[in-house]
């Protein structure tokens, strides 16, 4: 008796250490969000910590003019705009990788690829290859310091965090000045010259430190998730040669691919991109294999019922993307990398609506998911016909999921360029230093 008596003390003991972890879970991450919140901010921003939210003032109750703002960033006309331009980043960045002879870091370079679209693309700044390479350096630091206790003591985190915040906000100050001067003869409107439109026209026009820290903001959205769903679509198609090899026939049978290469006389539109089923496939298998971030949480705005459990108002709420699409039971056979499941004919996706969810579900559903999956396409049509590539190491490394899905060595590969014979060649890269989107 005494026995079983012990046992109950220690399940009961156990339970209340699980819900208070679970708890001070709970706590740490509100908190990390408002760290992250106050470490990007200057004292004199007036833009507020918006409720229910993550963190970023654009999707915040307090800017509802901001959503009317990023229906135009991300319309279809918008995309139109921006994809030549982001096909040439990626034709850069690809012969950059071909040209380099070792293997490169995957997962590095997509996160300068990810950062360079961003600053050159979504913002229109026009900076140097020398300046680029800086900023980049910069926002690096930044990241990695983003969560760190508030302890403003010399070489802490926190302390690091703020000066590479204030190094980057001066170099973003100096492209948003001369912005103006860079935009003749230029044919589209990226994301920053519509803000400051919007702004405009609402009646809110954004101070130049409102407008250094959204454009920061934009940045840190288009970045770490990009870069990693960018490493696990290359992990992807070395792993499955077979799905790369159908990728291919797609492009040569919409007669886009020819002889190994992009068809120069064929110019690709934005149609044609959302047109190749079999390419959209594959973006949305890896996407749900491969999940970029883990989960959020949002906070309950009013008191509601789930599973026939009662959520109050103003309770915290963590989902997990990642568990919906391990256990959602539309998907047949979840670990198998399978992009068929997708196609007309089974449409595993279509039999629910919040079991496929890699962007989030809702209206607080991710704003840039247009964006990122034409800048994934994009890259996957480059990599099948520009490029050859190889694992450099003897078996694939470990995926971890914090802060975002990625190899555990940033996934080292080389790459090889292909001219239209499929015979390997190797770009100047002199060539590139001084180009600009």
């Amino acid at each position: 008796m005494l026995f079983d008596s012990f046992d109950l003390i220690s399940a009961l003991a156990t339970l209340a250490a699980c819900l208070v972890s679970m708890a001070l879970l709970v706590a740490v991450s509100q908190q990390l969000w408002q760290l992250r919140w106050t470490a990007t901010r200057d004292k004199n921003c007036k833009l507020p910590m918006p409720k229910g939210s993550m963190g970023f003032p654009f999707i915040g109750e307090t800017c509802h003019w901001l959503l009317q703002v990023f229906a135009k960033v991300f319309s279809h006309d918008a995309l139109e705009s921006y994809l030549p331009k982001i096909q040439q980043v990626i034709q850069e960045s690809l012969r950059v990788w071909s040209s380099n002879p070792e293997p490169i870091n995957v997962y590095r370079e997509s996160q300068r690829l990810s950062f360079t679209m961003a600053v050159r693309v979504l913002l229109g700044f026009r900076v140097s290859e020398e300046e680029m390479r800086h900023q980049f350096s910069t926002f690096q630091d930044f990241v990695n310091n983003l969560f760190s206790l508030p302890i403003d003591l010399p070489f802490s985190g926190y302390r690091k965090g703020i000066r590479a915040r204030d190094t980057l906000q001066k170099s973003i100050e100096k492209a948003i000045r001369e912005k103006p001067l860079c935009s003749q003869g230029k044919d589209y409107s990226d994301a920053l010259d519509v803000l400051m439109e919007s702004a405009k026209e609402n009646g809110a026009e954004l101070s130049m430190q409102e407008l250094k820290e959204s454009t920061i903001e934009l940045i840190f959205a288009a970045f770490a998730t990009t870069a990693s769903a960018s490493t696990s679509l290359i992990m992807a198609l070395l792993r499955h040669p077979q799905v790369l090899e159908r990728l291919r026939e797609e492009l040569r049978g919409r007669g886009l691919l020819h002889n190994g290469c992009l068809c120069p006389e064929q110019e690709l539109r934005l149609d044609t991109i959302i047109s190749l089923k079999y390419l959209d496939c594959v973006i949305k298998e890896v996407l749900r294999l491969y999940t970029p971030v883990s989960g959020a949480y949002r906070t309950a705005m009013q008191t509601f019922e789930l599973d026939g459990v009662q959520i109050p108002k103003g309770w915290s709420v963590m989902y997990s993307i990642r568990d919906t699409h391990d256990t959602a039971a539309v998907f047949k056979d979840v670990e198998a990398f399978d992009p068929d499941r997708f196609s007309q004919e089974r449409s595993e996706d279509k039999e629910g609506r919040f079991h496929y969810l890699p962007f989030g579900g809702g209206v607080r559903s991710c704003l840039g998911k247009q964006l990122a999956t034409l800048f994934l396409r994009i890259l996957a049509i480059e990599l099948a016909s520009t490029s050859r590539f190889e694992l450099a190491t003897r078996q694939f490394p470990r995926v971890v999921t914090v802060p975002v899905v990625h190899p555990v060595d940033g996934l080292k590969v080389k790459f090889y360029g292909l001219d239209s014979n499929q015979n390997e060649i190797l770009a100047k890269s002199d060539e590139l230093l001084g180009a600009t989107v």
